[in-house]
Formats: structure tokens, sequence, C-alpha cells
């Protein structure tokens, strides 16, 4: 049994803090930045040409994923888990540094960052988002860690000898599920859509690497959600599902859609 009692603030100056959440989005950008680059020289390198993006173009799309990111995982988060509190509380929105946001709407946000760029300078909107795809899971590693360390969407209770008494979630051990969800869809997930885009090439054949991931995802994501506590004030949806297990199955649908649009259109 392990005792939470991480403090969510890394440096405290009074007026001024910083949150290992706000650091955790900002490595995972940077970090994810730096491992596109270096798979878009690899591609550089290689014969097939037609499938070529450049270091400057993907460089130039940073700002607008950025956005996307931020603007949607927010909306999101108060759209899909809290749309009520939030309508009550409007000053809450902007205040990121406390946690609250939503993977599905910063996936939202970077589809729609990714569509304005593409068709701004004529490319081909697949080959933005399967790189996206392939650096994806490192903010999602960085953002669960965070997650855990806010003592936030923590799992249900558990006898195991790993359990963690969470701050305000009473006295009885619970599942981490904040890092079992880093574990897969962070570590796992990398590998093996790295190993898909990379090893098989599928990055050269626009399309396939983002749908894979959206699949992948959100099959991991369903299977951690069955050790985490659903919301309080949502619980489960239809008494089966929680919100975050009715996005993914709609998130996997859309990668299966893609598949099909694929090959009916190779």
């Amino acid at each position: 049994m392990i005792v939470h009692n991480f403090d969510p603030v890394l440096i405290d100056l009074g007026i001024f803090q910083v949150h290992w959440y706000s650091i955790a989005y900002i490595m995972g950008i940077l970090i994810g930045w730096m491992y596109a680059n270096k798979i878009i020289k690899s591609i550089l390198l290689n014969k097939y040409n037609f499938r070529k993006i450049t270091i400057k173009q993907f460089d130039d799309l940073i700002i607008y994923l950025v956005l996307g990111i931020i603007i949607g995982g927010r909306l999101g988060y108060v759209v899909f888990y809290n749309l009520e509190y939030y309508i009550q509380n409007l000053s809450e929105i902007i205040k990121l540094w406390k946690g609250g946001m939503s993977f599905h709407g910063g996936l939202i946000g970077v589809v729609i960052s990714i569509i304005i760029f593409s068709k701004k300078i004529k490319i081909n909107f697949f080959k933005f988002s399967d790189i996206v795809s392939c650096v994806a899971p490192i903010g999602i590693l960085l953002g669960r860690v965070a997650n855990f360390i806010n003592a936030e969407l923590y799992g249900k209770i558990t006898t195991l000898p790993w359990g963690v008494i969470f701050p305000n979630a009473g006295n009885l051990p619970r599942h981490p599920s904040q890092l079992y969800e880093a574990i897969l869809e962070g570590i796992l997930l990398f590998l093996i859509i790295n190993y898909f885009a990379l090893k098989k090439e599928l990055i050269y054949r626009a399309g396939y690497v983002s749908a894979i991931f959206l699949i992948l995802y959100s099959i991991l994501r369903i299977f951690s959600e069955i050790f985490r506590e659903p919301d309080a004030h949502l619980g489960l949806l239809f008494n089966y599902f929680s919100m975050g297990t009715l996005l993914s199955l709609s998130t996997i649908i859309i990668g299966l859609l893609i598949i099909l649009f694929i090959k009916k259109n190779e």
C-alpha cells in the first residue's frame, strides 16, 4: 500500500507557481516535436519522394497543434465531463493548472488544426496526422503521469499491494489507474505504433498509421477504464459505460472507417 503525498506544484514563488501538469504538457510537445523531426528526416532519405513533407512544414504546424491540444483538450473536458459546473463557473475554464483535459477533445482540436494547416499549404492531411500519431503517445504518457501527481482520475478500490491511498478519495487503497494508462496508452502504444509505422513502413501509405493509432488507443483506453473510478457527477452512462469508454468506441469506428476509405481509394 502506498500513500500519495506528491505535491502538484513543482515551484512555488508565492504569486507564481509552476505545476507538474504544465511541465508535462510542455515536455510532451517538445519531445514529440524532436522525435517527429527525426521521423521526417528518415522519410526524406527514403525513395518514396511523393510522400515527403519537410521539417520546415512540420515546424510551422507546431503552433497549430499546440493551440489544438490546449483549446480542444480543455473545451472537450468542459463539454464532455462537466458542462453544468463550468457554465456556472466560467472563470474556471482557463485554470488549466488545476487539471481537467480531455484526450478526445484534444484529438478533435488536433484534427481541426491539421485540416486547417494542410489545406493552407495544400498537402494531404494524413501525411501530417500519421507523424503526429507516432509521437502522440509521448504526450499521453507524460500527461497521465501528471494526472497521478495531481491525484486526479484515480482508480477503483483494490486490495493489490500497489494500491494507492489518494487524498480526497477516502482511506482505502485504489488502483493507480493513471499509471496503468501511462504504461498502456503511452509506452505500449508508442512501441506498437512506431513498429508498424517505421519497421513495417506504413508511414508511406498515408492514413494507415492514423487509423491504427485511433483503434489501438481506444482499445487500450477502454481496458484501462475497467480500473478507473467513474467521475462522481457522471457515473456510468446507461449503467455500463463511462464517458471515456463511449468516446473511445466512437474513435474505434472512425479508425475503421478511415481504413475502409483508404482501401476504397487505393
